[in-house]
């Protein structure tokens, strides 16, 4: 195949609008999806081609691994956090200098939350007027993949599938049968067939994949499978394929994404400390980017390996992530676990999710052995081998914190196989759960001072209100800390 590059004779002059994109879906999960997705960013990344990643829902792996994989920042698109126009704008604003967009599906293309479909890999195709690829997992059938193709063809016409990828082919016999029998009675093209490989797979635990930061041959593997989906699939094809994408919806120059809040300083630049590691990896974009917008300076942190907190903190954010996977480390590191808990006592702006809830506690208790973590938050936490929480959530706001407004809805979502136990009786709430599971099936977010914990991820797209209550604290805390400085000062 010739090498590809973004002067390819299938590129065609586009308006802004005219974005080339792909949906990749499949008939169901565990077809090969996310494996064929990598190796298809990485295939084209290793020929120079800019391409954009997306992951339809609020999968935080997946979408590591795009950007590792694409070598550029994946992003999510959710229609229960984001709106339409927000789900088109974050499309066009993130293509706009790439070549191509391939948005990776989840489960099955039309399974969603309800009877309509809602938030389903069709309902982002439809939205975004995206043709979709379908990954089909080959194993034990011929001819009747073609009845199973035609059945996602038809049964929602506004879904426009244009061709298949033929996933854990047997022989070359097994190829040409299912090829002919598709081409033949879908009328569209199948533009690859991938053998079975025991390869072509990544290490998994209990929610789901590896993160791409804790697999020590992540490029290795992905140009391993690079390989294979450069020698097996038609990339010319699909090229031409993602260029058959009608325009998107019109947009607005007003976005909801574009933050201009009221609160935001022009005088303070708030520091807030953001621990990304190995431990603590789960974060939107989009989250981080909002505090950005909003003046606040974000300084690193790694509860690995850092020995103590940066000094001039103004808040501190801890996302979600797998901290029973590196407990031991994360005790070892005993003088960053006991800052945390001094600032948390003295005032310090504080937002945890899951992970970060987990590591606030006073320990983590695994099949094998328990581990002390910070010790802010008066509970322990105990793993299970099943889901605690699992999907959408919906909550209502308490009373009587100073993080988000009485009575508003939140939406997010949660994906945890933790419980909390040994909880303080005298445990102040932030949230009232209407839909979900969240600490234990009626209330979330643990307040504290100025600590918000909660298993509850949102995104900010949902709820920009979020960016602007952390930056807010954090600045009030940054006038305070400096005013009691002078205070000190001029009695010296």
């Amino acid at each position: 195949m010739l090498p590809l590059s973004e002067s390819t004779s299938v590129k065609i002059e586009q308006s802004d609008l005219n974005v080339p994109r792909l949906v990749i879906g499949a008939p169901q999960g565990r077809s090969g999806k996310t494996t064929f997705t990598l190796g298809l960013l990485r295939a084209f990344a290793n020929q120079g081609f800019k391409i954009q990643p997306f992951k339809k829902g609020p999968d935080y792996i997946d979408t590591n691994w795009h950007s590792v994989a694409a070598r550029n920042t994946s992003r999510n698109l959710d229609s229960y956090f984001m709106n339409h126009h927000q789900i088109c704008k974050s499309v066009l604003d993130h293509s706009k200098d790439k070549g191509l967009v391939l948005i990776e599906g989840a489960m099955g293309l039309y399974d969603g939350s309800d009877l309509k479909g809602s938030s389903s890999t069709a309902e982002i195709a439809k939205i975004t007027r995206s043709p979709v690829l379908l990954v089909v997992d080959a194993t034990r059938m011929t001819r009747s993949i073609a009845a199973m193709v035609m059945g996602y063809q038809h049964f929602d016409p506004e879904v426009q599938i244009v061709g298949v990828v033929l996933n854990k082919v047997a022989r070359n016999r097994h190829e040409k049968i299912a090829r002919e029998a598709i081409e033949e009675f879908c009328k569209i093209p199948v533009v690859g067939a991938i053998p079975k490989d025991i390869k072509l797979t990544i290490p998994d635990r209990h929610l789901g994949l590896v993160t791409s930061g804790e697999f020590n041959e992540t490029d290795k593997l992905l140009d391993y499978f690079a390989d294979v989906i450069a020698k097996h699939v038609d990339l010319e094809l699909i090229l031409e394929l993602a260029h058959r994408a009608l325009e998107l919806p019109c947009i607005s120059e007003k976005s909801p994404l574009n933050y201009n809040f009221a609160l935001k300083s022009k005088n303070v630049s708030p520091k807030i400390g953001v621990i990304q590691d190995a431990a603590f990896s789960f974060y939107y974009p989009e989250n981080l980017e909002a505090l950005k917008q909003m003046g606040a300076d974000l300084i690193p942190i790694q509860a690995l390996r850092d020995s103590k907190l940066p000094s001039d903190l103004d808040a501190l954010y801890i996302g979600g992530g797998f901290p029973e996977i590196f407990a031991a480390e994360l005790e070892k590191n005993k003088t960053i676990r006991e800052e945390i808990r001094s600032y948390g006592e003295k005032g310090l702006p504080i937002y945890a999710e899951c992970g970060g809830l987990m590591f606030l506690g006073r320990s983590i208790r695994t099949a094998s052995r328990t581990y002390e973590m910070v010790g802010l938050l008066p509970f322990d936490t105990q793993m299970e081998p099943k889901p605690q929480g699992h999907g959408y959530t919906l909550m209502q706001v308490n009373e009587g914190q100073p993080w988000f407004e009485k009575d508003t809805e939140i939406k997010g979502h949660e994906f945890h196989n933790s419980r909390i136990m040994n909880l303080s009786s005298d445990i102040k709430f932030g949230l009232h759960v209407k839909r979900g599971h969240g600490i234990d099936g009626q209330h979330d977010g643990i307040c504290y001072k100025n600590v918000f914990a909660s298993y509850n991820h949102l995104h900010a797209s949902g709820c920009p209100i979020w960016a602007e209550r952390m930056v807010h604290l954090a600045s009030v805390y940054n006038q305070t800390k400096w005013a009691s400085i002078e205070k000190v000062a001029g009695q010296n």
